[in-house]
């Protein structure tokens, strides 16, 4: 059957394909689309495994909620190349799978895998994508948060994406929650409060400032007060309500909710960012 332009141009718009590889696949398929379409899926498939020994840490981030904010998803869709990573089809692929994520209100990367998109699934939909990009394409990361509500941030770039659950809605908290969300991206929170820190993390950061006030040259009875404090500064530092509010340093994360209402309480964050 011979080939023309048309079929080649229709196939590629179709699959987005390169001109070549459409070409080459109607052939091997004597001008069947759908056959043709399969052949292609089949060689991201081989794409996919040979590039599977890759290294994919440029990529794309995005944090996305329900319309009632009721849920919220994030996800770090990975490949090799900044490049491929500003790419509309890479972008366009990472949005949609985080709005099937949240519209299905998947909990692991398994069952988002799982789900249809396009007539095929997302797992064969990202070997597709690394048949057309080239590079290896995956989902490392995927986080949710399901609670009273939940907001979203994406910084600049889609290289870093939080979300941050609340224990209830009350007036002017998208905007609030908006605000908090920016915290947690930019100054990486280890835990919401100090209670929900590890005991492990306390263990190992009072080693540390026991240590460090050791080589101060404090006396040995003094150590183990002034490892106290420093441990009380980290918690502070790191852990989000105790965190000086980034617009308003006279005051805590803590401090500027409580100012929104008063039982208003954050049950948890998520952050997801690229090399992190």
């Amino acid at each position: 059957m011979a080939i023309t332009a048309a079929d080649v141009n229709k196939l590629r718009q179709m699959t987005g394909a390169g001109m070549m590889d459409c070409k080459n696949a109607l052939v091997e398929a004597d001008g069947n689309i759908e056959a043709a379409i399969d052949i292609l899926r089949k060689k991201g498939q081989k794409i996919a495994a040979k590039r599977s020994d890759r290294d994919a840490n440029e990529g794309f981030v995005f944090s996305m909620t329900t319309a009632d904010h009721s849920f919220g998803a994030v996800i770090m869709l990975n490949c090799e190349t900044d490049f491929v990573a500003k790419t509309d089809d890479f972008v366009n692929f990472g949005k949609a799978i985080t709005e099937l994520a949240i519209s299905k209100k998947v909990k692991t990367t398994e069952e988002l895998l799982a789900l249809t998109i396009n007539g095929v699934t997302v797992e064969a939909a990202a070997v597709e994508l690394t048949g057309k990009t080239g590079e290896k394409v995956g989902i490392n990361h995927y986080e949710f948060i399901e609670n009273g509500f939940v907001s979203s941030y994406n910084h600049n770039g889609n290289r870093l994406a939080t979300l941050v659950g609340f224990n209830k809605n009350v007036t002017n908290l998208e905007t609030v929650g908006h605000e908090i969300a920016m915290q947690v991206a930019a100054m990486s929170p280890i835990a919401v409060d100090q209670e929900s820190v590890s005991q492990s993390t306390i263990e190992h950061e009072m080693e540390i400032a026991r240590e460090t006030t050791r080589q101060e040259g404090k006396p040995e009875e003094m150590v183990e007060k002034i490892a106290q404090g420093k441990l009380n500064k980290f918690l502070k530092e790191n852990t989000l309500v105790n965190q000086e509010f980034i617009r308003d340093n006279k005051k805590t994360v803590g401090q500027y909710m409580k100012e929104t209402d008063a039982s208003l309480v954050c049950v948890g964050f998520k952050r997801l960012q690229l090399g992190a």
